[in-house]
């Protein structure tokens, strides 16, 4: 029996055997330059994503401190754009877990491969999405099913 860890093929007898982590469009392993490349990227989306995400909340802290005196139309604007602010500042930080979490699958060995069916993710996608858990057939499953979901909820 083999398993993944940390780029390390292990066997169950104790033997080792290196490996490149992730996987690539034709079923194979990534190899080690295109793994860094979408380090790279990922590291990079990360920073700034990070930074979208601090100067937000900043840009919040100081809007609150505002204690200006305004009529009921300010406050309600206030309150829209404050509500706006908040539902970015939640998207940005999903992002910024989807990407480290991209990242923890680089380190472990599994970046490239579908969470779901653990099959190779297409490279194209990688490319267009290095974040992406899942490749496009189990997506659209997953997303089907959440539709599903949101169907028949009760209160």
């Amino acid at each position: 029996m083999w398993f993944i860890i940390r780029g390390t093929l292990n066997k169950t007898d104790g033997r080792r055997a290196e490996v490149s982590p992730g996987a690539d469009s034709r079923g194979g392993r990534m190899d080690k330059e295109r793994v860094e490349y979408f380090r790279n990227m990922l590291t990079q989306q990360l920073r700034q994503r990070s930074e979208f995400v601090r100067d937000n909340q900043q840009g919040a802290l100081d809007a609150a401190a505002d204690d200006g005196v305004k009529d009921s139309v300010d406050m309600a604007l206030q309150d829209v754009n404050q509500e706006i602010a908040f539902r970015l500042g939640e998207r940005e930080s999903q992002m910024v877990a989807d990407i480290d979490q991209a990242l923890m699958r680089i380190d472990e060995g599994g970046y490239g491969i579908c969470l779901r069916c653990e099959q190779p993710i297409d490279e194209r996608r990688l490319e267009a999405l290095p974040s992406a858990r899942y490749d496009a057939a189990c997506q659209t499953v997953i997303e089907a099913n959440q539709g599903l979901d949101e169907d028949h909820a009760t209160l």
